[in-house]
């Protein structure tokens, strides 16, 4: 059996028709979609399959969208004969995608995941109007340079992306001011990202605070398989340190290369991703262009894997 870490994109990934296929094809995708209409009462799989992109974008739809999605493609990929051929050693999502990682884990029902992710949204939409806030990207800087300049600037640091590419966040005068140093500094490219506000930031604190609330009214499992925590790149089969990394992870960096190297130390060197885009195949060609990553959007993927 191959060794195997299941990963899952984050916001941002989200693309109209995604999971059409899936729900077409698999009783068991289908499932989750139907589940999804039933918890949301909005219409959530015809704003996925027909748009239009500007309502996909939306709060209340983006973020259950993925997660409905990724879980849907999951379902399907666990049905077919080559999910046998599979030994999963981890879960891991990017940010967003941790929801997913905690199902397939088998920490959370699809129902818990579905109705923790809609409050998270709308939680941190409501702290976006607070503060003015801003993320960029900063491209060809190392990690200490960039943490310094954030430090002397007052930004903070949203996602440890890959070796090549941090996300900044915080407050809009200070996150621009980190950009100016960055492009002083010679980052080979400072890229102000289209985003409602400063996600993985303090400014994300009201939001925490309010989802810190909502964990205890969800039961997290024991998982069957240990879940990479954005928070501190390790994995855990405690439920109570799954359900306080949940709460941090609103305002605290995504250490996604540290996760990476971290699976890619004990052994996974084939990481499939589910759900829509192809983010983090990117981002681990660049952590390390040894590993394997494998893509799942629609079914046809799953037919091409070579396990």
């Amino acid at each position: 059996m191959t060794p195997a870490a299941l990963i899952f994109p984050g916001q941002g990934a989200q693309k109209v028709g995604m999971g059409a296929e899936f729900f077409q094809s698999s009783s068991a995708a289908k499932a989750i979609f139907d589940e999804a209409d039933a918890i949301m009462k909005n219409g959530l799989s015809d704003v996925v399959f027909n748009g239009p992109q500007e309502k996909l974008t939306l709060t209340a739809y983006c973020q259950p969208a993925i997660l409905t999605m990724s879980v849907a493609a999951l379902k399907a990929f666990q049905t077919h004969p080559k999910f046998q051929n599979l030994s999963i050693k981890f879960t891991a999502g990017l940010s967003l995608g941790e929801y997913g990682a905690l199902v397939a884990s088998g920490a959370l029902s699809f129902a818990d995941t579905l109705k923790l992710v809609e409050r998270r949204s709308f939680f941190m939409e409501e702290a976006t109007k607070l503060n003015h806030g801003k993320m960029a990207a900063i491209i060809g800087m190392q990690k200490d340079a960039v943490v310094k300049i954030c430090n002397d600037t007052g930004a903070e640091v949203a996602n440890f992306n890959s070796p090549e590419q941090i996300v900044i966040t915080g407050h809009a005068s200070k996150v621009e001011a980190a950009c100016e140093a960055f492009k002083a500094a010679g980052a080979k490219s400072v890229i102000p990202l289209d985003v409602s506000g400063a996600f993985h930031s303090t400014l994300m604190k009201p939001a925490a605070d309010k989802f810190f609330t909502e964990l205890p009214k969800v039961k997290i499992n024991t998982p069957s398989i240990p879940v990479i925590s954005n928070v501190d790149a390790v994995p855990s089969s405690d439920p109570a340190k799954i359900q306080n990394n949940l709460g941090l992870q609103i305002t605290s960096s995504v250490q996604w290369v540290a996760s990476v190297e971290y699976m890619a130390a004990h052994g996974v060197q084939d990481f499939i991703e589910i759900g829509p885009g192809k983010v983090l195949k990117g981002l681990i060609r660049r952590i390390n262009p040894a590993l394997r990553v494998h893509n799942i959007e629609k079914p046809a993927d799953i037919d091409a894997l070579a396990f």
